[in-house]
């Protein structure tokens, strides 16, 4: 009989599942910290796991431990070659919220072109002559460049293109791997040739070992650039980015990821009105949410019956 550990706030549909699965215990703790759910982790079979990170000294203390699942298709926090050294499975959910991430990119830049942010305010403050400095743009007619070209960011070109906005897209994964998906997006090889080409910028890109998007980068940038970031904090050089937005380069920019999050009170980015900040909610809709929460559970229910997508397994290689 696995026992599962669901370590972070979960919706009830997910809770469902593992309660009329027969044969199945589970504790849960809401709290999102490695501390909170670290003293558990001796008596788990399976691990549901948000966004807190997972290192090698809880893994050593999980001695049952055969599968992680996160909520989500991230993992830049777990120590997965932690996870390797004992064989434990690491998996992720399929394609749940790559519309939701989208339309919230989508959303970030539309607002950053009209500055919805200084217009809430002008009419808060009763600054309505703000009206007349025309600072509003349009999206319509200008070129957008989506850095990583998967699922959200396919979609999100579907979206722009309904906007009437020219498409391209870097990708080095799907490049090199001549994988790159039929359709009138084109290729950008080099990401400095893209950086200089586009008007506004979104960062749909997994994280790396290093920020994608630097100050050498955001040099290159056309200037009165917009660039969004719905990905993972740290892609973009957050003190890169701020000192662009103050000499100009960069018009606006808006940002639902932070490293480290939430961010500090002190981060240069928080008392800029160019910039629309939103606290990691692009793929926490109500109804990703819940498939979400479905698609975790299942995965780990679907490994301890031996019929666990092997596609949604990150360190499939290392798998017995």
């Amino acid at each position: 009989m696995p026992h599962i550990l669901v370590a972070g706030r979960l919706h009830s549909a997910g809770l469902a599942l593992l309660d009329r699965t027969p044969g199945v215990t589970y504790d849960y703790v809401e709290e999102i910290s490695e501390e909170s759910y670290a003293p558990f982790m001796a008596d788990v079979d399976g691990l549901i796991l948000r966004t807190q990170p997972l290192s090698a000294a809880t893994v050593e203390r999980a001695s049952r431990l055969r599968v992680v699942s996160r909520h989500g298709v991230g993992y830049d926090g777990i120590d997965l070659p932690a996870l390797d050294r004992r064989d434990i499975t690491l998996c992720i959910v399929g394609d749940v919220n790559s519309v939701s991430v989208a339309e919230h990119a989508m959303t970030l830049i539309l607002a950053c072109a009209k500055y919805l942010v200084r217009a809430d305010q002008a009419v808060r403050h009763g600054q309505w002559d703000w009206r007349n400095r025309l600072m509003a743009g349009e999206v319509g007619g200008r070129r957008l460049l989506i850095l990583g070209y998967g699922r959200t960011g396919r979609h999100l070109a579907t979206m722009a293109a309904g906007f009437g906005m020219e498409i391209r897209a870097y990708d080095p994964y799907l490049s090199t791997r001549g994988k790159w998906p039929a359709g009138p997006v084109r290729e950008v090889a080099d990401l400095h040739d893209g950086l200089e080409w586009a008007d506004i910028i979104s960062v749909n890109v997994p994280k790396g070992d290093r920020p994608l998007v630097g100050e050498a980068e955001l040099r290159r940038v056309r200037s009165g650039a917009i660039i969004v970031n719905t990905a993972r904090g740290g892609i973009v050089d957050e003190a890169a980015l701020a000192a662009a937005i103050l000499n100009g380069r960069i018009a606006a920019a808006g940002l639902d990821v932070f490293d480290p999050e939430p961010p500090s009170v002190h981060n240069p980015l928080i008392g800029l009105d160019q910039v629309i900040l939103t606290p990691h909610i692009a793929g926490l809709t109500a109804q990703a949410a819940e498939r979400m929460a479905i698609h975790c559970v299942r995965n780990v229910l679907d490994f301890f019956a031996g019929t666990l997508d092997p596609t949604l397994i990150v360190n499939r290689e290392f798998v017995k």
